[in-house]
C-alpha cells in the first residue's frame, strides 16, 4: 500500500466502527414504533409494497444503467477517484436539496411523489460512484452490490450489521446470493425514512424539513457508497 491507501484504511476502519456502533434512544423507539406498526399492516399490503418498491427500484436501475458514463475514470489513482466521488456527492446533494425542498413545499400530493424522486437521485449516484472506482454495473453481481450498499446505508442496527458482513466479504458471499431480499429491503428503507418525511409533509415547516433530510440522506449515502467501493478496491490491492 502506499501512503494514500494507508490513510483510506484508517479511514475506513474508522467508518466501520462508526457505523456499527449502537444507534441513539430516538432512533431505538423509532425503530421499535415502526415495527409495531408493521405488524398491524395485513400481509396483502406489505407484499404490494415490497413488490411496487421493487419495479420502482428496477426501472431506475435500469434508467441509470443508460446514463452512466462507465469510462469516466480510467487511468485514475484512488486520491482522483476519491477527489471525483466528492464532487459527485456534493451535487447530488444540491439536486436532492432542490427536490425535497419544491416537494416538502407543495403539501401532501407533491410529498408523495418525493419518495420515488429521491429514490431515483439515490440510485443515479450509486451508477455513478460504481463507474468512478472501476466497477462494471452492466453485470448482475455489481447491481447486487449496489443494492446492499444502499441497504447499508438506510438499515435498523442489526441489519447494517449483517450487510456489512456481506459488503466485506463480498467476493465469497457474492456466489451465495441469488436475489436481493425486497421484503427486508423495502421495509428497512420505510422504516428508516418514515419519521423525517411524515414531518415533510407538515404545512410552513415542509421544505425545511425535505432540504434538511434530503441533504443528510445524499451525505450518508454518499459516505457509505465512498467507504464500501474503497474496501474493496483496497482489498484487490492486498
Amino acid at each position: 500500500m502506499n501512503e494514500y491507501e494507508l490513510k483510506v484504511f484508517d479511514e475506513i476502519e474508522d467508518w466501520k466502527r462508526k457505523i456499527t456502533r449502537r444507534s441513539g434512544m430516538m432512533n431505538r423507539v423509532s425503530k421499535k414504533a415502526q415495527e409495531k406498526i408493521n405488524e398491524f399492516i395485513p400481509e396483502k399490503v406489505h407484499e404490494l409494497m415490497t413488490e411496487s418498491i421493487k419495479g420502482m427500484v428496477k426501472a431506475t436501475l435500469f434508467g441509470s444503467q443508460l446514463t452512466t458514463n462507465r469510462k469516466q475514470a480510467i487511468g485514475l489513482s484512488l486520491e482522483e477517484r476519491d477527489e471525483l466521488v466528492r464532487i459527485k456527492i456534493s451535487s447530488f446533494q444540491k439536486t436532492a436539496i432542490i427536490e425535497g425542498a419544491g416537494t416538502g413545499a407543495g403539501g401532501i400530493l407533491l410529498g408523495l411523489a418525493d419518495f420515488p424522486l429521491l429514490l431515483t437521485i439515490k440510485m443515479k449516484f450509486l451508477f455513478e460512484a460504481a463507474a468512478i472506482y472501476g466497477f462494471d454495473t452492466k453485470e448482475y453481481e455489481e447491481r447486487l452490490f449496489l443494492l446492499h450498499v444502499f441497504q447499508l446505508a438506510f438499515s435498523s442496527d442489526e441489519i447494517r450489521r449483517n450487510t456489512l458482513a456481506v459488503i466485506e466479504n463480498w467476493e465469497q458471499r457474492k456466489k451465495e446470493l441469488v436475489e436481493m431480499d425486497w421484503r427486508k429491503f423495502q421495509q428497512e428503507y420505510r422504516d428508516y425514512i418514515d419519521f423525517v418525511k411524515m414531518l415533510q409533509l407538515v404545512p410552513g415547516i415542509g421544505a425545511f424539513v425535505g432540504a434538511y433530510a434530503n441533504n443528510n440522506l445524499l451525505k450518508t449515502l454518499g459516505e457509505t457508497a465512498m467507504n464500501a467501493y474503497r474496501l474493496r478496491i483496497l482489498q484487490k490491492a492486498q
